[in-house]
């Protein structure tokens, strides 16, 4: 039968291991690798790749929060000194080629579910305005082979998240492929039929694996899959963090000499002006955005940012780690929770609102996929949780927010209250109860819903350029000036990669 790759340089090391000495466990002083002590496998030497289209942001400290005044003194981007993890993020915006050839799979793989690519499909609408002509961006701006680079808009937050776990298991799929360890099998992908990361890890996923890895463990004749303690998966693309996209794009790693800031930007360029200064590009604009009332581009012959709306994913120059149009062209949905005074709760150490803690689910002791042939996830309960104070039913989307003094109060879900001793409070909603939860008449724009975007986009004044700026929006709307861009958590030490 067949051998794979890493099959072959996982029977290399085990023999250089026998002939150099096994490493001994500091605990039992068994041999790893070794099947006479009983197998435990152990990878001293696997580094995590770099995965398609990201960069590494080295991660450090920084102060988050607004660089300039608040003209709106709105208040809700105060200073806050915070570290952020190393991480990965995408050079570029997603762009539309990138979300076409999502949609293709789509409809290749899932076409038993028609009702998953009518929803992923973006609102190519959001161009239309009142007394405006625009019906050329509506049919055009996502087919047409013209706007391929540029980035992808009318999508959601709800599309952007399932976009990152379709690349994730498309992505760790060709890494298998690479490896040997799976055959491609196109024309037999269907319905549940089909790779996804969780199915595969759970044991689930039933298409062209070849013979897998040799097993150490010597009750085990079968051999095994690849696990993730291998090191060959790559971990989840996600959208990223309200802290990671604010600290990749100040790229405050240009700016630093043995720990000292000599100078904070308020873009993500130096100086506190829109403009290069560079000698070959002396006066040109450093992102697409607006310069003025009813200014969109400037005048013909002299184009002040050359995009009447949105521009190429490359078409300006990248800030100090190499990330392309992180002020300007479109706005970028973040994975947070907006809350007005964030700052004043959340943590100090890769600060983030928004968690919901999930388990995969079981049934009769066995895991089961959905629809989407991934592993069927459920909430951790209360019980589950017996006793951690730092959670509220598993999630933290609402800690320290409206709490009482001390701090946690149980969640009630089917009217979306806290109750406390004395009774019940509501947070953000108004109105009597519903269905939906979520109630009738009057409520606030702020609920779980509720997600942060930043970035500025082609028709926003200069303000909103700056990284510390955040604006919100329903997770489930979209706009002609928003889009996303991936990012992925760098495991292992925060060493930069050269």
């Amino acid at each position: 039968m067949k051998r794979n790759t890493r099959l072959v340089i996982l029977l290399t090391a085990f023999f250089l291991a026998g002939c150099f000495g096994n490493e001994e466990s500091r605990t039992t002083g068994w041999d790893y690798n070794n099947p006479e002590n009983g197998g435990f496998e152990v990878n001293r030497h696997a580094r995590q790749k770099t995965g398609p289209g990201l960069v590494q942001i080295q991660g450090g400290t920084f102060v988050m929060g607004k660089r300039q005044e608040d003209v709106m003194h709105k208040w809700n981007n105060m200073p806050k000194r915070v570290t952020v993890n190393s991480f990965y993020m995408d050079e570029t915006e997603v762009r539309n080629i990138d979300y076409r050839e999502y949609l293709y799979w789509i409809q290749r793989v899932l076409k038993k579910y028609p009702g998953v690519y009518e929803n992923a499909l973006p609102d190519t609408t959001v161009w239309r305005r009142r007394l405006a002509y625009n019906e050329p961006y509506v049919k055009y701006y996502f087919r047409h082979p013209a706007y391929n680079d540029y980035p992808v808009v009318g999508v959601s937050w709800k599309q952007a998240t399932q976009y990152c776990k379709w690349r994730t298991d498309r992505v760790n799929e060709q890494i298998l492929y690479e490896e040997g360890i799976l055959e491609p099998n196109p024309t037999e992908q269907n319905a549940e039929n089909h790779f996804t990361t969780s199915a595969y890890l759970a044991g689930l996923y039933q298409g062209q694996v070849n013979e897998p890895l040799e097993s150490l463990d010597p009750n085990d004749d079968d051999g095994r899959r690849v696990k993730m303690s291998d090191g060959i998966l790559l971990p989840r693309y996600r959208l990223p963090t309200e802290a990671e996209w604010e600290y990749a794009a100040t790229g405050l790693i240009g700016n630093t000499v043995n720990e000292r800031i000599y100078s904070r930007k308020i873009y993500p360029w130096n100086g506190d002006y829109v403009r290069n200064d560079n000698k070959d590009n002396r006066g040109e604009f450093m992102a697409n955005f607006q310069r003025g009332r009813g200014d969109m581009m400037g005048v013909a012959g002299s184009l002040n940012d050359n995009a009447a709306v949105t521009n190429r994913v490359d078409a300006y120059w990248p800030n100090d780690y190499g990330l392309y149009c992180m002020a300007g062209n479109v706005n970028e949905w973040v994975q947070d929770v907006y809350r007005p005074l964030n700052f004043q709760d959340v943590s100090s150490f890769n600060p983030f609102r928004g968690n919901v803690f999930k388990k995969r689910k079981k049934t009769n002791g066995k895991y089961e996929l959905d629809s989407l042939g991934r592993v069927k996830k459920e909430k951790i309960s209360q019980e589950d949780l017996m006793g951690n104070q730092h959670y509220t039913k598993a999630d933290n989307r609402n800690y320290k927010d409206g709490d009482t003094r001390s701090g946690i109060r149980p969640w009630n879900e089917a009217t979306w209250e806290y109750d406390s001793e004395g009774g019940s409070e509501r947070m953000y909603y108004g109105g009597e109860d519903t269905d939906d939860t979520k109630g009738e008449g009057a409520r606030s724009l702020i609920s779980d819903e509720t997600r942060v975007y930043k970035g500025g986009g082609w028709r926003d004044r200069a303000y909103w350029l700056s990284p510390g700026t955040r604006r919100f929006l329903d997770q489930n709307k979209a706009r002609d000036d928003l889009g996303f861009r991936c990012a992925m958590i760098h495991v292992g030490p925060n060493r930069r990669v050269e």
